[in-house]
């Protein structure tokens, strides 16, 4: 049976109980971890059709977007951890200078201890389950707090790991607002919070009492360029599948398009083609849009849907929390829709002549978690890289860096603080503990008092 516990007094208990069963050091052998992973992937298989049907329940996400966002990708992630999880755990010999002569180096990475992730709404399963891998591969316990806003997926979370893990190990502690308060009372060894940038604002003032690190995956408003030398036909699929996938509600979903001025009535043209091609005249009906997750979030969307002029889209329906995918022109840099991240399916254009505006206009505002630049220049594209602050991008496409486990994922200045993914994902979870292993065979007398050796001859040994 689940358990749901609330009060403090419970959670001060699963936590007790976490250090305590850290305080055994069963978790740091690597047979353990291992044992760990593959017991996860083997119940995320178990349970894939409750994934997708919860997933379902909350988003009305379609099965290939949940299967592939939700299920596909965690799988890979553990298996892609379990292969090189040996290696991550060596301890990794480094250079010594020869001032230290005859000693060596070494980084051993250490788990932090008892850590609490906290998941948020849009992918609400593989958001909360991508940094648990790192935390067991990492050799730490952990706490997860799954987000009130999708219960059913909450539910599943919890059903799937207390009824398979011991929870003195991994526990889920479901509820709402006072939960999340209760959690951040208490002391942590770190947090993993992904959210918005307001509440992970209030997360780090919480782990700042306790000197808790923490690593926050926050968003923003990520922009997305296009170059006139570019392929049209490919910019516009890419760029409406990105956006409206889960029906925008994506943490690097392009948020505004700035599209060269000589090319944007025939991309314009495209990107309205892509929609009605991918959800027809009536994507209300379409088995393959998502709804907004709330009413919440729904009627802040649509107080955004004023601004500008709709090119297609517009529609919407409170009671089915339906929002259709819209794209809208003419809209002001200083418009309300330009204010904050979007986080549905709204798409407003702009235009640049010069490529400085564009970089000018990007960098006047907060750093974006992802920027997307369209453009076969590869003279743009580095100017992209060196003169643009951003946390990921892809140049030709959207949302797809997320999909390499090569690649750390994480934002830069309001977009976040910290990454994970892979191997990134170990090193956040883990303290780098720096070992001098020295010798007995020599012993320079020299370094010791009282110092014969003068200044300038110190001077010419270690020039």
């Amino acid at each position: 049976m689940v358990s749901t516990l609330t009060s403090s007094i419970h959670i001060q208990e699963a936590i007790a109980k976490q250090r305590a069963f850290f305080g055994t050091g069963k978790t740091k052998s690597y047979d353990f971890r291992v044992a760990q992973l593959n017991k996860l992937l083997g119940v995320i298989q178990e349970h894939e059709q409750l994934i997708l049907d919860a997933v379902y329940a909350d988003l009305r996400k379609p099965a290939i977007e949940a299967y592939g966002s939700e299920v596909l990708i965690t799988q890979a992630e553990i298996r892609y951890t379990l292969k090189h999880l040996k290696t991550w755990m060596k301890p990794l010999k480094v250079g010594t200078p020869i001032t230290l002569f005859p000693s060596s180096s070494y980084i051993h990475a250490e788990p932090l201890g008892v850590v609490l992730i906290v998941a948020p709404w849009n992918y609400p399963f593989s958001l909360m389950i991508q940094p648990l891998i790192g935390a067991i591969a990492a050799g730490n316990c952990a706490i997860l707090k799954p987000s009130e806003h999708t219960p059913h997926t909450s539910k599943a979370i919890a059903k799937i790991i207390n009824n398979n893990f011991d929870p003195s190990f991994i526990t889920v502690i479901e509820g709402g607002i006072e939960t999340n308060q209760a959690l951040l009372a208490e002391k942590f060894d770190h947090i993993f919070f992904t959210g918005g940038t307001a509440i992970g604002k209030i997360v780090m003032e919480a782990a700042a009492k306790h000197l808790t690190p923490v690593t926050l995956e926050l968003g923003g408003k990520s922009p997305c360029i296009v170059d006139s030398d570019c392929d049209l036909d490919i910019t516009a699929k890419r760029i409406i599948w990105g956006k409206f996938y889960n029906a925008g509600q994506t943490c690097v979903a392009p948020d505004y398009l700035l599209i060269q001025k000589s090319i944007k009535p025939l991309l314009i043209e495209k990107l309205v083609t892509c929609v009605k091609t991918f959800f027809g005249d009536d994507p209300q009906a379409s088995p393959d849009f998502a709804r907004i997750v709330n009413e919440r979030q729904f009627d802040r969307l649509v107080n955004l849907l004023d601004e500008g002029k709709i090119l297609i889209g517009g529609q919407s329906d409170k009671g089915d929390r339906f929002i259709a995918p819209t794209l809208i022109d003419q809209v002001s840099p200083n418009s309300k829709i330009m204010e904050d991240e979007i986080f549905g399916p709204i798409l407003p254009i702009l235009e640049y002549d010069q490529l400085d505006e564009a970089i000018a206009f990007i960098n006047a505002r907060p750093k974006p978690l992802a920027l997307y630049l369209f453009s076969k220049n590869k003279q743009i594209q580095q100017r992209i890289v060196q003169e643009v602050a951003f946390g990921g991008s892809c140049f030709n496409d959207t949302i797809m860096h997320l999909g390499n486990p090569e690649l750390p994922f994480g934002g830069v200045g309001n977009s976040g603080i910290g990454s994970y993914h892979g191997k990134a994902s170990f090193d956040t979870f883990s303290h780098r503990k720096s070992i001098l292993k020295n010798s007995f065979r020599f012993d320079l007398k020299w370094r010791y008092p009282p110092y014969t050796m003068t200044l300038d001859t110190l001077k010419k040994m270690i020039k």
